[in-house]
C-alpha cells in the first residue's frame, strides 16, 4: 500500500500540483491547513519542473483505526538543474473507505556537509 500512495502522490506531485489535496502541510518552515491552502503554497513554490527519485520507503501502522505512517527519504531535481537536493518527507494516512487520505504531510530539504 505505501509503494502504490508514494509513486500516486509524486507522480502527481511531479506532473500538476495543484491537483493534490491535504488536510494540513508543514514545507520546511511553513505550516498551512486546509485543502485550498495547501494547494495555493504548493502551485506557488519556485520551480515549473521536478522530478522526484525515491531512496528509501518505510512504513509503519500509525493507531488500531488503520492509520499509517510513511518515510520516504530521496533526491529532487528541480527545472534544469543538474545537482539533486536530498528531502525527507513523512505522511500521515488516514483511511478511507477502501482508501486513504494524507492527514499530514512533513517535507525537509536536507542539508548537509
Amino acid at each position: 500500500m505505501s509503494e502504490q500512495f508514494t509513486e500516486f502522490y509524486y507522480n502527481q506531485f511531479d506532473s500538476d500540483r495543484s491537483q493534490l489535496e491535504q488536510s494540513m502541510l508543514t514545507f520546511e518552515t511553513s505550516q498551512v491547513q486546509g485543502a485550498k491552502d495547501i494547494v495555493e503554497k504548493l502551485v506557488s513554490l519556485p520551480f515549473q519542473k521536478v522530478g522526484h527519485r525515491i531512496t528509501t520507503l518505510d512504513a509503519q501502522p500509525a493507531s488500531p483505526n488503520g492509520d499509517v505512517l510513511v518515510l520516504v527519504t530521496g533526491e529532487l531535481l528541480v527545472d534544469e538543474e543538474q545537482n539533486p537536493q536530498r528531502y525527507s518527507q513523512v505522511f500521515h494516512l488516514i483511511p478511507d473507505g477502501s482508501s486513504y487520505y494524507v492527514y499530514n504531510d512533513i517535507f525537509r530539504l536536507n542539508y548537509g556537509a
